[in-house]
């Protein structure tokens, strides 16, 4: 594999970790690794984009939402589904009745409190969510076949203790942390 600089010359496009590679002096090591991990995540991102646009005519923000929805038989209130995302209700709204009428979720108004709503995936979206979450393990090993398993179990744990660290520096003297939902553990 080429060096980084020479990548960095020869992509069509420089993301900031290439341009911190033509001027390391001017950066400290936690800044470039941190456009590192910015930069594998955007990269991961675009393909995962791109193939389930491609394979399932979808987007990532509707993967996401149906995987929220797979993990809960009952379904998730409308604002319990948006913290598990971290978006806003607004955009959860506009998602839910893309996919309602898709025929992939279905919406019921509480009884006990008629501004709850509860979202659920129907028979449809479970099995079209089947066969995305199948394709998007595969995408995803394939990304990630450069690792041997101890090196990926590896990673995750230092990738743990980094995010325990930012949460520190984040909250410190036992400011409380936002909950973790698990989206992005």
């Amino acid at each position: 594999m080429p060096p980084i600089r020479e990548i960095a010359r020869s992509d069509r496009h420089l993301d900031a970790e290439s341009k911190v590679v033509e001027r390391p002096q001017d950066h400290a090591t936690e800044l470039r690794l941190w456009l590192r991990l910015l930069a594998c995540t955007n990269l991961i991102e675009v393909e995962m984009r791109r193939r389930l646009r491609e394979r399932f005519n979808t987007t990532l923000p509707r993967f996401d939402l149906l995987a929220q929805l797979d993990r809960f038989e009952d379904g998730l209130l409308l604002g319990e589904l948006s913290r598990r995302m971290m978006v806003s209700n607004g955009n959860v709204t506009g998602l839910v009745e893309r996919l309602v009428q898709a025929g992939l979720i279905e919406r019921n108004i509480s009884e006990a409190d008629r501004r709850a709503v509860r979202v659920r995936l129907t028979e449809k979206g479970r099995e079209e969510f089947a066969e995305m979450a199948v394709a998007h393990a595969e995408w995803i090993g394939e990304l990630f076949a450069g690792f041997s398993e101890s090196e990926q179990k590896a990673l995750w744990t230092r990738l743990g203790e980094l995010k325990s660290s930012v949460l520190g520096a984040a909250h410190p003297r036992g400011a409380p942390a936002r909950p973790d939902t698990g989206a992005a553990a």
